[in-house]
């Protein structure tokens, strides 16, 4: 499995054009569904999660983002509402850019919007890997495709060496699953040997 390769933007390069630093609590929401995109984010510290909920009230993840990534930069690009709603699931801090400053800063720096461009379409590419696999009726291939997704993050491709950073719930609202699924699926998974449970962490 190749690992994706997205490499953050430079601090000292956001803030010289204008970015701030904002710090977010566990549960405030970062922009919402609906709003229009008005800045380039960027995760100094924490987690940070993409969801929807349905007519029921029923979350959907859509992603879980950590430390050095961004999030929201696709939407900069065209004259659209956010479809979604981004929200700290833990204390952040955040690298906000405002938009016109962050369209600026690729135009002045270029090597810097091949960078962007590389990052959304390798993200674009696993995403659609992991539609394929939510498709499926088989709980093992919908959470295989997952812990594969986020395992792709990170360079350590060692078998039941990565940590899995979601809790149950976290898992169920991503895959679509009921989280007593889920954990029925993971201890199938265990048996199988091809997750790894210690002290309730999940390994893959």
């Amino acid at each position: 499995m190749k690992t994706i390769s997205c490499t953050k933007l430079d601090e000292n390069l956001l803030k010289s054009f204008g970015g701030e630093i904002k710090t977010y609590k566990e549960g405030e929401k970062i922009f919402e569904q609906g709003e229009l995109p008005l800045y380039y984010f960027q995760i100094v510290d924490g987690k940070v999660k993409e969801n929807n909920q349905d007519k029921e009230g029923r979350e959907f993840i859509h992603n879980i983002l950590g430390n050095g990534q961004s999030f929201g930069d696709s939407m900069l690009f065209i004259d659209k509402r956010y479809p979604i709603n981004a929200e700290a699931i833990t204390d952040c801090r955040i690298i906000r850019l405002p938009k016109s400053n962050f369209l600026n800063l690729l135009e002045k720096h270029p090597e810097t919007s091949v960078q962007i461009n590389s990052c959304m379409s390798q993200r674009m590419h696993y995403q659609f890997i992991m539609m394929q696999n939510l498709a499926s009726h088989d709980p093992v291939i919908r959470l295989t495709g997952l812990l594969e997704y986020l395992k792709s993050f990170h360079s350590d491709d060692i078998p039941l060496s990565f940590q899995v950073q979601l809790t149950r719930q976290q898992i169920a609202n991503l895959t679509g699953l009921r989280v007593e699924t889920v954990i029925r699926t993971i201890k199938k998974m265990e048996k199988e040997n091809t997750v790894k449970i210690d002290n309730r962490k999940i390994f893959f």
